[in-house]
Order: structure tokens, then sequence, then C-alpha cells
């Protein structure tokens, strides 16, 4: 456990949030106050400065010690301190199973989703471009964007559905939640447990990003196997917030996520009333440029499973409810290799966006804050102009420089809203990226 007087802290201005090193999975404890936490016992008599002891919940209460998740919260008020829900619109917000579209084989991309013209803030900018799985049954995914351009000031927000793995493409994220402040910038992502309350500013103003809204098992670190005890995301770059409570008092609005739906709550206190905490329900947040890359140093483009930055387990083992890969900045150096990825075909379904940079499997029509989607067994690849370059090209040790692609990778099929389906972004073209591929049999020549 982290002893919250020596954690490391970052100065609190306006540029920067308090965070800590927390390591992955750990517990953890932060103090606002100092003697907030109590000590030896999570529920005493009494909480010292009159606060109010909380158990946050993210697992059942007998998961196996590795994978619970909970943490103790003593907070200025209980959560029960709030008003009836009521229902309000979900806008373009949707939740699995979606019964307003029929699944597609075909391989789909966008254009970058246009930031909005009107008004909205993190909450009223969620898009869902897809999803699969069942929320009520805690598996599958959603797929969203977010296109915001207004902080949320006197809004707060909480998800029952899933935790939330937030990755910011464009305008950084001041994320405040009940455990402390997260500033995530493009470059990085940030994971929001479920049912963990939060609002969120945009410092940087209009704003957009991707969320991976996770119904399954939380998020963890993929097994390293043969690659032994170090490499991809390594526990230490994990950073946890520091306890930072706020003690406002007004109107103000909850809106919680449930069920596929959106409530709104009267609340005439600011939720993030948490002055210490202690325990592994969490947020974090990870700067993926620390990732350790691992890729061939002889021969053959490796299999992006080792690009695995956090996975979500599913039943299967080693068949993920989603994985979160990243494809960074890196070197390529392997050896009588056609080193782009390969025409595949795949099981796993998926969904990839692009932070910056230029994916190397593609040309023109794949932009940073667009899309693609390839769902199970619909064949995929390097695009004709690609193919020809890297089958021709003259090997040697390259660089792959400021890019930043990520996918998240599911077992189950990745279902396209209908919105997705028929927004102006979506390119009906996409597949003619692949009418230029030529025959170059030649029986004649080995």
């Amino acid at each position: 456990m982290v002893n919250p007087s020596s954690a490391p802290r970052v100065a609190d201005d306006a540029e920067r949030a308090p965070e800590y090193l927390a390591g992955f999975g750990n517990e953890h404890a932060s103090e606002a106050l100092p003697g907030a936490l109590p000590v030896g016992r999570f529920s005493p008599q009494k909480v010292a400065y009159g606060l109010y002891a909380e158990k946050f919940s993210g697992t059942a209460f007998t998961a196996p010690r590795h994978a619970n998740r909970r943490t103790w919260l003593y907070r200025i008020r209980p959560s029960v301190v709030q008003g009836a829900f009521r229902p309000i619109d979900a806008r373009l917000l949707r939740t699995a199973p979606l019964t307003e579209s029929a699944p597609l084989p075909d391989p789909l991309r966008w254009d970058p989703f246009p930031l909005p013209d009107t008004p909205a803030d993190f909450v009223d900018g969620l898009v869902t471009v897809a999803a699969n799985g069942n929320a009520s049954m805690q598996a599958g995914i959603g797929i969203h964007v977010y296109l915001a351009n207004e902080s949320m000031r006197e809004r707060f927000f909480y998800n029952a559905d899933g935790e939330m793995l937030m990755v910011p493409q464009q305008g950084r994220l001041d994320l405040r939640t009940e455990c402390g402040r997260l500033l995530v910038t493009p470059g990085e992502i940030a994971v929001l447990p479920r049912g963990m309350k939060c609002r969120i500013e945009l410092p940087d103003g209009p704003s957009r990003g991707y969320v991976c809204e996770n119904y399954g098992t939380a998020v963890t670190l993929p097994e390293r196997g043969p690659v032994g005890s170090d490499g991809y995301a390594n526990d230490r770059d994990f950073l946890a917030p520091v306890a930072d409570y706020e003690d406002r008092e007004g109107d103000f609005r909850l809106v919680c996520k449930y069920g596929g739906g959106l409530f709104e709550s009267v609340v005439g206190h600011s939720p993030l009333d948490v002055v210490a905490w202690v325990g592994t329900a969490v947020p974090f947040k990870y700067d993926l440029g620390r990732f350790n890359t691992m890729g061939t140093v002889s021969y053959d483009h490796p299999d992006p499973s080792i690009y695995t930055v956090l996975t979500s387990p599913s039943d299967t083992p080693g068949v993920a409810n989603v994985d979160f890969v990243i494809f960074p900045s890196r070197w390529m150096v392997a050896e009588d290799t056609f080193r782009p990825p390969w025409y595949h075909r795949n099981v796993m379904s998926e969904f990839m966006g692009l932070i910056r940079g230029v994916y190397d499997a593609k040309g023109q029509g794949f932009e940073p804050g667009g899309a693609s989607l390839h769902n199970c067994m619909t064949a995929h690849g390097p695009e004709a102009a690609v193919f020809e370059k890297a089958s021709t090209v003259e090997l040697a040790p390259e660089r792959y420089a400021d890019t930043l692609a990520f996918m998240f990778e599911s077992r189950y099929p990745i279902q396209p809203t209908r919105h997705a389906l028929e927004c102006d972004q979506r390119q009906d073209d996409y597949l003619d990226c692949w009418k230029g591929i030529t025959k170059h049999f030649d029986p004649g020549r080995g």
C-alpha cells in the first residue's frame, strides 16, 4: 500500500493534476487532510473530521483476492443524499444489444468525426459507433467517440453499465473524480471504474477522442509469458489520483448511465466530496509513450497481440472480451519480410482509431479522429499501393516515427449503430482501396 504522506506528488497547478505512481491493481491510499484515513479498520464508529465511510465495490464481494476491486471512500456526505432519478434524452448514445441495425460482414471506415457546432459537454457529446455483447449480461463493449466543446461544471456523471477507457485524440481531459484529478493528454489513456462519479473539463476547448465502454471483466495487464518479467506496459507507469475533495453546495445534476439509458438526479452538493480513500477500485491513467514495444529482430511480422496494453478477459482463457492494442512509434528491422500487417481474416473483431500520424498499412483515408471496423472473418490488409511499395522496397532498419494508432479487439462481432452506417463520415468507397491489387502469379517463375 502507498503511504499517502510519502507518495510522490506533482505540483497542483493549472497545467497538471496531482498524481502519484500507483502501480497497477494493488491497494493504494490517499488523503487530502492528515489523519482522514482510519488506521487499523475501514469503518470505525466515528470517522475523523465528521466524515462518512462508504464502500465502493467494483466486483462481487467474493471475487478472488487478485481480481477483487473495492475502495473505501471517506466523504463529507454519503452518496444516498440525492434526489430521485428521471430519464433524459440519450441523444446518439447506445448500448448493446443493438436492435436498430443489422450486423454487416463488409469492412467499414469513417472520416474524422466532426466537432459539434452547438454546446455539448462530454456526456452530451458521446456518439456510439458500434457495440457488441449485452450490457445487462456484463459481456461485450460499447465503442463511442466523444465530440465536446464545453466543460462539465454543474453536472456530474457515472456509468453503471461499464468501466470507461478514454483515449483522447484532440485536446486534454481534466478528469475530476471521486478519488481526485487526472489530467489526460492525447497519447495517454485513462480508465474510470464502473460507477465512479466524475466531472470532465476541457482545458483546451473543443475536444475529440474515443471511449471503450467495457461491460465485462475490468481491464488488467496481460500476462507476459516467455517475454519474462519486464516489457509491454509496466505496473510502475500507471498513475492514480491524489485525494482532492470539493466542498461545494448548489443546484447540481448527477447523470447516470444505467441499463442503456441516461437518468438525471438533482443533488445539492458536489458528489466529488471524498476527503480520503483506500482500495483497488480507482481511476488511473497511463502514458502510451512508456509502452515497451516488442518486435521481431529476425524475420516475419508478429501477431498484433504483442502490442496489447490492457485486456478484459472472458470466460475462455486467451480469448478477450476486449484487448486494447496500440501501434506506436517503433523500429522495424525484420529481414526478408513483408513488414506491414499481412492480409488476414481473424476470428476476433477489430475496431481501429488513429490518434496521430499515419498507420503503416494504410495510405489516404485513415485519418486522425477517424476509425475503421473489420469484423469477424472479414478480409482486410494493406492497400494496393502499400503492398506494392512494401514488396519492392530495399529493406533496412526503419523508424516508424510520430505515429499512434490503436485497436479495440473483441471476441464478439462488433455491430455498428444506425447513425454510424448512415452518417456522412462513413466512406462508402472504402472497398475501392483494394481495387488496384493486381495479379502477379506466374507459374513459370519460382
